[in-house]
């Protein structure tokens, strides 16, 4: 009997805290908006677009009358369902998902609660909307794409005599075989070739690295992948003892020796995100209509040390950029 009461008073007692929360009111009256922010993991890109997005908020007058409920998934999907079907429970006016995989798991979760995601390669090909420019459903927010061609032109620029090109990417995110796809694709038109390692998790990356980094290859090109951000620095320090150059797709990688890269910078993105949380908590836009948006400009940043260390020429055109 007392197990069943234990347990009555457990329901009472999260019905309670979900009603309390319900009918709080923002100092000096009005709405207490309650947002979710559901991160995949912690790594410096999804980090810096965390902070932005609740400095974009910020910026748009939420700071009082917002109640924002961290959660940190760890990498883990388990957790990340468990923490969607939280957010959902506790009647979340909106959720920002960071990561692919963290909105696929609002996604699934909920198709009546606003959700915008950043740091998504594609929603299109995560199955998350119907288009970028119509999306069609509780789902939009701001993607980190960045065009292909810049990538690989980076690399030919670079290293023009380069033949093998390597990457390593998670065989589970969709985001990542779609940039492996699109590098191989484009890289095909300056005569290299694509060397893939995929991995499930995060223990087979150094071991993929020091495959991959004997296997005769001219540099290596890394995709905004979450499992490879997250071993990242001990990914460059492989490749850099091997002297063969990195080419990232995150700029945080050039702190540790990576050589040039075009990125997106995540705080700003996340930044983004936050103003157009704003406008769907004031009833302003859905996310059905609301296009996928990109960040402009695309930075182009590199790491002298790094280029005087290999003997690589950085073109006076690019860095002017």
């Amino acid at each position: 009997m007392w197990k069943k009461g234990l347990a009555l008073l457990v329901v009472c007692l999260v019905g309670f805290l979900l009603w309390h929360e319900s009918s709080l009111e923002a100092p000096g009256g009005g709405k207490m908006y309650r947002v979710g922010i559901l991160q995949l993991a912690e790594h410096p890109a999804l980090d810096a677009a965390n902070k932005g997005f609740v400095d974009g908020l910020r910026e748009e007058g939420f700071v009082d009358n917002v109640i924002l409920d961290q959660q940190n998934a760890q990498g883990d999907q388990s957790n990340l369902n468990t923490i969607a079907q939280r957010f959902v429970a506790r009647n979340s006016d909106l959720v920002v998902a960071i990561a692919t995989p963290a909105v696929q798991a609002m996604a699934n979760a909920t198709k009546d609660i606003p959700v915008l995601g950043t740091a998504v390669t594609s929603f299109t090909t995560a199955r998350l909307v119907d288009s970028d420019e119509h999306p069609g459903g509780n789902v939009s927010g701001t993607t980190d794409m960045v065009p292909m061609e810049k990538r690989v032109e980076l690399v030919h620029q670079l290293l023009p005599n380069a033949k093998k090109i390597g990457t390593i990417y998670s065989s589970s995110e969709v985001n990542s075989q779609l940039q492996a796809e699109s590098f191989r694709k484009e890289a095909q038109k300056y005569g290299m070739e694509l060397v893939e390692i995929t991995v499930s998790n995060v223990n087979d990356v150094p071991q993929a690295a020091n495959q991959l980094a004997i296997m005769g290859i001219d540099a290596v090109y890394f995709p905004t992948d979450n499992i490879i951000a997250s071993s990242y620095a001990n990914i460059v320090t492989i490749f850099s003892s091997a002297n063969v150059p990195v080419f990232p797709s995150d700029e945080t990688w050039l702190k540790t020796g990576g050589l040039a890269a075009y990125s997106v910078d995540f705080y700003r993105l996340g930044v983004q995100t936050g103003h157009m949380a704003a406008r769907v908590l004031r009833g302003e836009s859905t996310p059905d209509s609301m296009p996928i948006e990109m960040q402009e400009p695309i930075k182009f940043v590199f790491n002298q040390d790094e280029a005087d260390r290999l003997h690589i020429q950085i073109p006076e055109s690019l860095r002017q950029q």
